[in-house]
């Protein structure tokens, strides 16, 4: 076990998906409750172009349920399963996103039987998470900018200077955490928020011969991709990692931040492994396995905003 830093940081992926509904601020003040080194999110750009924190590019049935128009006779209501960015803030706000349901074909989920429902929960922005860790020092935000491929440049320019700009404003975005699979995003990063780490997120999917994710780098050694585009940190699936892999990052300076891994064997091996963060839907499981590692744990904290 060699730890870059010495230790392994807990990073609550969503908040704390398993045990609050994901990407809200009541999870992610359950999160910061726990004690985590960073809340995980993910966003997107509304139509008129207002950060907003979801997981997938369209409101998914999963975790949004719609409730009322935003204007009488609305043409675009009902808004679940529409994208992100052909909706205004406005008809975002009004979908309830404090209750996770079964997805289609779908006969079980294991975040349905132990997340906490919170109805009336609606969809937060990137500002609103902002306003909950402005003041929180020790936790840093790790904002995954969900684009794809098929996303054109100039799209992928106007969304990193939006979330660069909120940060910004809360003075977060030295201590901030820029994610991406689509390294563009990373790219551009790199030209308009310098000061912000970029993290290399890669899948299975992401790094097949020609993928079009990795902004033209080869897949084949994906650490050293990560280094070539300028990434401070590898973030990899938990299927991907191998003692091997984080002998590699390690070996370039770059540290190794394994998601999603929700199991405590697993959990222990990847410390055996000596990655450097774990991303996790629950953060209270990871704070047990680093406490029987004797490892440091991050403290509780008690955020302004307490649902």
């Amino acid at each position: 076990m060699t730890l870059l830093n010495g230790r392994v940081e807990v990073h609550g992926h969503r908040g704390a998906r398993g045990l609050r509904p994901e990407n809200t601020l009541p999870g992610f003040a359950h999160a910061l409750r726990l004690g985590v080194d960073a809340v995980e999110l993910d966003v997107g750009l509304t139509a008129d172009g207002v950060v907003v924190v979801n997981h997938d590019q369209s409101l998914s049935a999963v975790t949004a349920t719609d409730t009322a128009p935003a204007v009488p006779g609305d043409p675009l209501f009902p808004y679940v399963g529409r994208d992100i960015r052909d909706l205004t803030l406005a008809q975002v706000k009004t979908v309830d996103a404090g209750m996770r349901r079964l997805g289609p074909g779908q006969d079980s989920d294991p975040f349905v039987l132990t997340q906490l429902p919170m109805p009336g929960t609606r969809v937060p922005t990137l500002a609103e998470v902002c306003g909950l860790l402005h003041g929180l020092p020790a936790v840093r935000p790790a904002v995954e900018l969900k684009t794809d491929p098929g996303w054109p440049d100039d799209e992928i320019r106007r969304f990193v200077a939006a979330v660069a700009e909120v940060l910004d404003d809360f003075a977060l975005l030295s201590r901030s955490r820029l994610l991406a699979f689509d390294w563009r995003v990373l790219v551009e990063a790199h030209r308009q928020a310098p000061q912000a780490t970029r993290v290399a997120l890669v899948e299975r999917k992401t790094l097949v011969p020609g993928t079009e994710w990795l902004a033209g780098l080869s897949p084949e050694d994906p650490a050293a991709a990560a280094v070539a585009v300028g990434a401070g940190i590898l973030s990899p699936e938990h299927h991907l990692v191998t003692s091997q892999l984080v002998h590699d990052a390690h070996g370039l300076g770059l540290p190794v931040a394994v998601w999603t891994v929700n199991d405590p064997a697993d959990m222990a091996r990847f410390v055996e492994y000596g990655v450097d963060a774990i991303v996790t839907d629950y953060p209270d499981r990871l704070r047990r396995v680093l406490t029987a590692y004797g490892l440091p744990l991050p403290e509780s904290c008690a955020p302004a905003y307490l649902p």
